[in-house]
């Protein structure tokens, strides 16, 4: 069901939530968590808001779009309530801003926060430069950045340790989950000797593989080097080399290793919905990502 409702006010929104949960049997029990997500403008809200939809199938949860319009248009909010199958296990409300209530968005989405659940926030474009002191940014205690989408992603992601505070994350780390883990499995195979030095290469412009090197830096506390190139993460031991590569757009990476046969792996790329229900499963502070920012700079760059 998807209920609009064109120049109105929150207080309005509030009494007709209430009265769907009333006639319908629309109810907001169970819902473990506001999700709110920022938007630039009302062109890139359906995209967030279907991958809100997916996420909230593992983590039912009310979801507050804000979607910024004109700046310089008439003061007006145009609000859209969506439930049922429209909404996934959630509950959706858009909130379209125009005037001067863009520069209130934390004033307008407080009405609509579940009370005693955690708030997050999602900027999947354009997140403020110091996301812990926006203003809908102080009202999360989880606050969810995509410097995929940057317009410099490199230079974004670079930036994100002078602005991290604890509940940052970025879904460029929960895109190399899987990089992570399988790269923590080949090392923990015979011989077990130092990894010497790491060569990460890959597109310039994706800030995952620079965060993936961070950690790498970090962990192994060997020289990295990143440089632009064929999708490869390769570790060098004094013995053995290591290496996983995969087709920039493939769905099946090759784990090499010297002396073994090649061993096909599936993995593909992530998708946003599965990254932002992988960072709605933790709302503490995410220590190794904090570490792998801090890593970024002990990376040599070619």
């Amino acid at each position: 069901m998807i209920v609009d409702m064109p120049a109105t006010t929150t207080g309005a929104v509030t009494k007709r939530l209430i009265r769907l949960r009333e006639n319908n049997g629309v109810i907001t029990m169970g819902r473990v968590l506001t999700l709110v997500v920022c938007t630039l403008d009302s062109s890139e809200a359906e995209d967030a808001i279907d991958a809100a939809n997916d996420a909230s199938r593992e983590h039912p949860c009310r979801v507050v779009v804000l979607a910024r319009g004109d700046r310089d248009a008439e003061t007006r909010l145009d609000a859209q309530i969506r439930v049922g199958g429209d909404a996934g296990a959630a509950e959706v409300i858009v909130l379209r801003l125009q005037g001067e209530l863009i520069a209130h968005e934390s004033s307008v989405v407080i009405p609509f926060l579940l009370p005693d659940t955690p708030v997050v926030a999602w900027w999947p474009r354009g997140a403020p430069e110091f996301p812990s002191k926006d203003s809908v940014g102080r009202l999360a205690t989880r606050r969810i950045t995509d410097a995929t989408f940057a317009a410099d992603p490199q230079a974004t992601i670079r930036k994100r340790r002078g602005s991290y505070a604890p509940g940052d994350t970025d879904l460029a780390w929960s895109r190399i989950t899987y990089w992570r883990a399988l790269l923590a499995a080949a090392m923990d195979e015979p011989p077990f000797e130092p990894i010497e030095s790491v060569t990460v290469s890959g597109l310039r412009n994706e800030p995952a593989l620079d965060i993936l090197a961070g950690w790498l830096a970090i962990r192994l506390g060997c020289p990295v080097r990143r440089h632009s190139g064929a999708l490869e993460v390769r570790l060098h031991r004094p013995s053995v080399s290591i290496a996983i590569e995969r087709p920039q757009t493939g769905r099946t990476a090759t784990l090499t290793r010297t002396g073994d046969p090649d061993q096909r792996i599936a993995l593909a790329r992530r998708e946003t919905r599965d990254c932002l229900a992988e960072e709605l499963r933790r709302l503490d502070a995410d220590e190794i990502y904090a570490e792998a920012l801090a890593g970024i700079e002990k990376v040599t760059y070619e």
